[in-house]
């Protein structure tokens, strides 16, 4: 059984995390991790400003872009470091062929590809991938086409060599991508790929997943992966297990309920003691999407009980405003969001808010990084 299991942070009052098919909260901490455990280190990718508008503001590559909207060792755990730009997306570096090229890649728990740009897709990037130079790529001749809510990226499926920190998984098939002019702001993003941890039912290859290489390969100590996600500063992905550093409080956990999503029943939403809303049953925990978006019926009714304006297609409210927590119940428990964890930025005394409102066909909720920055989610694969 899949689970998701939810934690908080020491340096923040609630903090949850998410496990495979089913949900876990526990307190964070933001010590370093222990040892045993893989961790890579991630960067939060930060919001740029074009003639003082916001780009890159909701980036949608997994969940919300399929849906529509857009050698054997001993078991181990790994940890990769995740860089952060600007309360957009995170990503960290991997490392492909034979000898090992660094690329940057954001981990989307909402799509389950993995691909990375070639020299005519990385539009003058400094990092790209070249197979030449790798004694152990093999070309597999086979189209490669995803579409994800800031955009398409297409190209060609492969073999090679592909290394998570010290976990290393030989002639994994993944797509070496030559056309990235469908994504917004890719000259000016600092990844060159995406590493889709979610299940081998959505992707596009017919190989293994990455996640499912390194289950099916025992390298884990347990098959699981967790996030750590620094609010404007580093953070950690997490692979075989918990960090215990991080954790400071029992988990909760939810059955996974879509083999295809890292999706959770939904039980309710809740805005402080006076809106509670019950028509959705489904929400997807997506790191791959930077905000909390939802149903539009929902949104307006939420946004209007705290007053949100609207400018320029974002909610916002002023920051003197004194206004109630909202809450996502799962498995029972309220996983509450404070008007401050919702914050994205602040401009002239108001402050924009990360959530959205899109219909994307099915009713259900996506729970982006806006609610991975309060809640240490690990995945139970």
């Amino acid at each position: 059984q899949h689970r998701l299991s939810f934690s908080l942070p020491i340096a923040s009052p609630a903090m949850a995390m998410l496990s495979t098919l089913a949900f876990a909260v526990a307190t964070l901490s933001t010590s370093a991790a222990a040892g045993g455990l893989l961790r890579v280190p991630i960067s939060k990718l930060h919001v740029q400003k074009v003639d003082g508008q916001s780009r890159g503001a909701q980036i949608m590559l997994g969940a919300a872009a399929q849906l529509g909207m857009a050698p054997h060792t001993a078991p181990t755990t790994q940890d990769v470091l995740s860089k952060n730009q600007y309360n957009s997306a995170y990503y960290g570096e991997i490392d492909v062929g034979t000898p090992g090229q660094p690329v940057t890649v954001i981990f989307d728990t909402g799509s389950s590809d993995l691909w990375v740009a070639v020299a005519r897709g990385a539009h003058g990037k400094g990092l790209y991938f070249d197979g030449d130079s790798s004694t152990t790529h093999h070309s597999l001749h086979e189209p490669f086409h995803i579409r994800y809510g800031s955009g398409d990226v297409s190209g060609m499926f492969c073999e090679d060599t592909v290394a998570v920190g010290q976990l290393m998984l030989p002639n994994l098939t993944f797509a070496l991508v030559s056309n990235t002019s469908g994504i917004n702001g890719w000259d000016g993003s600092p990844y060159n790929g995406i590493l889709g941890l979610g299940f081998d039912s959505i992707a596009k290859s017919s190989g293994q997943t990455l996640m499912s290489a390194l289950v099916a390969s025992g390298q884990l100590e347990r098959p699981v992966f967790g996030f750590y996600l620094g609010d404007n500063s580093p953070g950690e992905l997490v692979f075989g297990g918990v960090d215990p550093a991080h954790v400071a409080s029992d988990f909760t956990w939810v059955n996974v309920t879509l083999p295809t999503w890292w999706a959770v029943g939904l039980d309710s939403i809740k805005l402080g003691d006076d809106l509670t809303l019950s028509a959705t049953s489904t929400a997807i925990v997506d790191s791959g999407t930077s905000l909390i978006v939802g149903p539009t019926g929902e949104v307006v009714a939420l946004m209007a009980m705290i007053g949100a304006e609207t400018i320029q297609g974002l909610y916002v409210v002023s920051c003197a405003a004194i206004l109630p927590d909202l809450s996502f119940i799962l498995g029972g428990k309220a996983f509450a969001l404070s008007i401050k964890d919702l914050v994205v930025e602040k401009e002239d005394g108001l402050c924009i808010l990360g959530i959205q409102a899109i219909d994307i066909g099915i009713p259900l909720w996506i729970l982006g990084d806006v609610f991975m920055r309060k809640y240490y989610v690990q995945f139970d694969w």
